[in-house]
């Protein structure tokens, strides 16, 4: 039987390797977890419902499950989270909010003012309206380990992932993270139904609550993995998670030349040659305290230096 993880009592606002573990997975084991809607189980009731002020405290947003206990993790290995399946809620949101987003007033915080859109989510879709229905693309935006030194906040991120926003955090792919905290302390949350790159609305994706299973595993980390990695079916995916912008994509791409080199036996300066050609590269969100961007390198190219 697989094991479930409960929301319920469970519910972090920051990454910390001192809070005691929630619960304890061994390597290979199949879990399901529970995770709450970013602002909170009960704050979402209705269609048509506006948010106000009092339903969502700042920086107490983008609650992750967690955390949870790797058997056997310890510093120097690196954990691999497979994603094998997510399960919406039904209703979920997206919101203006004033000072968040790609367009911060922050001197008026007017802009529109508090804008929400509350949508059903169901038959594999979300329901924006009478006409338009969007097929989902579930993904988690919180992933990730306790940091290396103190507590970072959910609504932030870095090398211990944390609030990445990257689309690619979905079923069927691997996230792989530097454990630095033995046990791991692995937090996950802040699920999506739907995101557009940059997540240009602070939140901005189909924020929702969803159960996400997942099964660990654990290998040593390699010598210069910096950033979370990814791995697709048909991609191998580096992050960079920065600000200003060109210095998150900076740190993807010397990422991915790095793993071409270790792993692939790409000499440096031709791994890098080969990305000005073929990388696939994009900001997934620019409305966190540090840009996220993914650089993509298709394995079918890699193939030929097998």
């Amino acid at each position: 039987m697989t094991q479930r993880i409960s929301k319920q009592g469970t519910i972090k606002y920051a990454l910390s390797g001192d809070e005691l573990f929630v619960a304890t997975i061994a390597p290979g084991e199949i879990v399901t977890v529970e995770c709450v809607i970013n602002i909170g189980d009960g704050v979402i009731k209705e269609l048509g419902q506006n948010l106000t002020e009092a339903d969502v405290t700042f920086p107490f947003v983008n609650g992750a499950t967690g955390p949870i206990e790797v058997a056997g993790a310890k510093p120097g290995d690196m954990l691999k989270v497979e994603i094998l399946d997510m399960e919406l809620g039904q209703r979920g949101y997206s919101s203006l909010w004033p000072g968040h987003g790609m367009f911060p007033d922050w001197v008026r915080r007017k802009e529109w003012g508090i804008r929400t859109k509350v949508v059903d989510v169901h038959d594999g879709h979300v329901i924006w309206n009478d006409r338009l229905r969007l097929p989902v693309k579930p993904m988690a935006g919180v992933i990730g380990v306790a940091p290396v030194h103190g507590a970072v906040l959910t609504v932030d991120n870095g090398t211990h992932g944390g609030n990445l926003d990257v689309q690619e955090v979905t079923t069927g792919n691997t996230v792989m993270l530097r454990v630095e905290k033995p046990g791991a302390h692995f937090f996950i949350g802040d699920c999506h139904a739907l995101q557009g790159d940059g997540e240009a609305v602070g939140m901005g994706a189909i924020e929702i609550g969803a159960n996400v299973t997942l099964r660990v595993s654990l290998v040593p980390a390699p010598v210069r993995l910096g950033h979370p990695r990814i791995e697709t079916p048909t991609h191998l995916c580096t992050l960079g998670c920065a600000r200003p912008l060109e210095d998150a994509m900076r740190i993807a791409f010397a990422d991915m030349i790095y793993w071409l080199a270790d792993e692939w036996n790409i000499p440096e300066p031709e791994g890098y040659l080969l990305l000005a050609q073929i990388a696939e590269a994009r900001c997934t969100q620019m409305v966190n305290p540090k840009y996220t961007y993914i650089c993509k390198v298709p394995k079918a190219i890699l193939a030929a230096f097998q």
